[in-house]
């Protein structure tokens, strides 16, 4: 009997992924930025013992059917790479709220990557850790990897992976996510992903990444926050265009989303350095410089809608505990 233990950290895509050119392999029809999320974790046990079938359990909730079925999925991947046959026994906890739009099957996927691994007795470099959490979600391959990270879209299966462009100290940036909704959204990320190329708009915006790419890594990089708060606000609202234009269409937003969307672009024009960006989900991560995150969350907890706010740094990568 085998046991290992990781520590994962969710991300917030910057440049965003959705839609794959290959859905078992999950390969992105472009490449992404994200940055990790520091004090947001998933904690992940993975122990392979002589039980007849792999068991799943989520914050002390057993877990069957699709959830089951994809981390069996990672898990055969490994049996096949470590030449084992022992079912596993994978407990996992998180302390931030599931299927909401902060990429809980990140820091899941990410930490299931590390921990199966490990307890299978390999031992997986960061790009092959990047590429094997891909396959569980796609997104996960980016919370491999410490501080800010870009996830290449690659040629193929080999060089599809993730890697840091900057670490956890580079730029002191914060997300305060206002929290709109924690409710388990109907619609989940693979399924739209599924549907991204029934929108005629998903052409357009894939045939742009690369300039939107540029544009943000080289803002990440020279710490330039107005231009980094124009392209993840102009890369987030393209990609909610290609979810509302779907078929059938996903409507992610809440009223409460589009009125902090307001808030956030009148601050910016005031002085305060805000920028918003928003995932699967009706919850808005708001990106300002560390000096000012306190009255950004302040600020974000004044307006009507938002329930709470989670406020994180820039996180370190997945790593054994």
């Amino acid at each position: 009997m085998t046991t290992s233990t990781a520590l994962a950290h969710p991300n917030i895509a910057f440049i965003k992924y959705w839609g794959n050119r290959d859905n078992e392999l999950r390969l992105p029809v472009n490449g992404s930025i994200s940055m990790n999320l520091d004090g947001l974790f998933t904690k992940t046990t993975v122990t392979f013992n002589s039980s007849k079938q792999d068991s799943l359990s989520i914050n002390n909730s057993e877990v069957k059917g699709k959830g089951l079925e994809r981390v069996s999925y990672i898990l055969d991947i490994v049996r096949k790479m470590a030449n084992i046959n022992e079912k596993a026994e994978v407990t996992s906890e998180n302390n931030f709220p599931a299927g909401a739009g902060i990429a809980s099957s990140a820091a899941a996927f990410a930490a299931l990557a590390l921990s199966a691994s490990k307890a299978a007795g390999l031992n997986l470099s960061e790009s092959e850790l990047s590429k094997l959490a891909r396959r569980g979600s796609g997104s996960a391959s980016r919370s491999i990897p410490s501080g800010f990270v870009e996830w290449q879209m690659g040629k193929s299966e080999e060089d599809s992976f993730a890697f840091s462009i900057a670490d956890v100290k580079h730029w002191n940036l914060v997300d305060c996510i206002a929290v709109v909704s924690s409710a388990h959204k109907k619609t989940g990320s693979t399924e739209g992903h599924a549907i991204a190329g029934t929108s005629p708009l998903q052409s357009a915006r894939v045939a742009d990444t690369t300039r939107r790419l540029d544009i943000c890594r080289n803002a990440i990089l020279k710490k330039d926050f107005e231009t980094f708060a124009n392209i993840i606000e102009h890369d987030s609202d393209m990609m909610h265009a290609v979810m509302m234009t779907s078929n059938p269409p996903l409507m992610y937003w809440q009223s409460a989303t589009v009125e902090i969307f307001h808030q956030v672009r009148e601050w910016r024009k005031n002085g305060l350095p805000v920028g918003y960006t928003v995932d699967a989900g009706a919850n808005v991560h708001v990106l300002c410089l560390g000096e000012y995150a306190k009255e950004v969350e302040k600020r974000l907890r004044e307006l009507n809608g938002v329930k709470d706010v989670l406020v994180a740094g820039v996180g370190g990568g997945a790593k054994i505990i």
